[in-house]
């Protein structure tokens, strides 16, 4: 489909909840992206979306896939590998929401899938394409230690995911964006408390070139806070994501501050830009014009591999706490 001479990307998309009615908006917003149509068994919120997304058509998933040339995959998390495996074995682009996948297997499979296809498949970690992402990237690439908090009060969305799939991943990818080197061991805390899954999650991530990472995500806080403090080569770096402000020490940027030993302090703020906006200009390039999948599966997989890990970090210290008579399981009940 073209519009005024320009090839447009048609896209559908799975899933009418919270994600998936911000999609459908973008596409609408979006100069290189057209709504085919939107699939969702709840056809009434489907039809809701579509009517606010400009009337696409509330479709099966099979006619979705028939009519687009790329399906965005904004489902519940324990979905996203069928749907992405159904339409990527279509010959379709895929942007899938985080996580990509319930396990590595799965994840491995959709690679696969993309790979034979000749596909893009694009995995819907936002903050890569934030300006907060951008200004850490851009001044630290040797990371020594990393301490991270992701807190909020509770909202039942997302709830069918623990804490760590649903807030922590964000920081996981964002560490494992600035550090090279592969994951060594993990020990990690969490706890369910309004929901099945752990609802506030803590983790020590090891990495073989010896970096450290302490990261900490809640959902049952009383107050939104988002913080990330960097001990690295190029410097000290202290970022408060709400605020929108970043301080860096170091020897390379800003003013001097005097009697430091030839230390320099830089004071840097930014201004939200739309990222939801920016993942889809990058979806469309990729798609249409080539361009690099900024997040792709390994990227996606990577991600997803932290996650497990401090999942089964959390279970493990929780049965050497129940051995140990720290903590008393639940008694079943007949």
């Amino acid at each position: 489909m073209t519009q005024a001479g320009m090839r447009l990307l048609r896209v559908g998309i799975v899933g009418a909840g919270h994600f998936g009615r911000f999609h459908a908006l973008k596409v609408r917003a979006s100069a290189r992206e057209v709504l085919t149509g939107i699939h969702d068994p709840d056809t009434t919120r489907a039809r809701k979306v579509a009517a606010e997304a400009g009337g696409a058509p509330v479709l099966s998933y099979p006619d979705l896939l028939a009519c687009s040339d790329a399906i965005i995959v904004a489902a519940p998390a324990e979905h996203h590998f069928d749907l992405a495996r159904l339409a990527l074995a279509a010959g379709k682009h895929v942007l899938v929401e985080k996580p990509m996948a319930e396990t590595l297997a799965q994840a491995d499979e959709l690679a696969h899938l993309a790979q034979v296809h000749g596909v893009v498949l694009q995995v819907g970690h936002l903050l890569r394409y934030s300006a907060e992402h951008q200004a850490i990237t851009d001044r630290i690439s040797r990371p020594l230690y990393i301490e991270a908090t992701r807190l909020a009060p509770y909202k039942p969305r997302g709830t069918d995911v623990s804490v760590i799939l649903d807030l922590m991943i964000h920081d996981l990818d964002l560490v494992l964006s600035i550090v090279d080197s592969p994951i060594e061991s993990v020990d990690a805390l969490g706890a369910a408390v309004s929901s099945p899954f752990e609802d506030i999650a803590n983790a020590r991530v090891r990495f073989e070139n010896g970096c450290v990472a302490t990261i900490a995500a809640s959902r049952i806080s009383l107050k939104t806070e988002r913080r990330m403090r960097v001990f690295s080569q190029e410097g000290y770096l202290s970022a408060d994501f709400m605020k929108r402000e970043l301080t860096m020490i170091g020897r390379t940027r800003g003013l001097p501050l005097p009697g430091s030993g030839g230390f320099r302090r830089e004071s840097v703020t930014w201004r939200d830009h739309d990222t939801l906006a920016a993942e889809h200009t990058a979806f469309a390039a990729s798609c249409l014009d080539g361009a690099k999948v900024l997040v792709d599966a390994a990227a996606g997989r990577r991600a997803l591999a932290a996650a497990l890990a401090v999942t089964q970090g959390i279970a493990a210290a929780r049965a050497r706490m129940e051995a140990s008579g720290l903590i008393i399981p639940p008694v079943q009940e007949d």
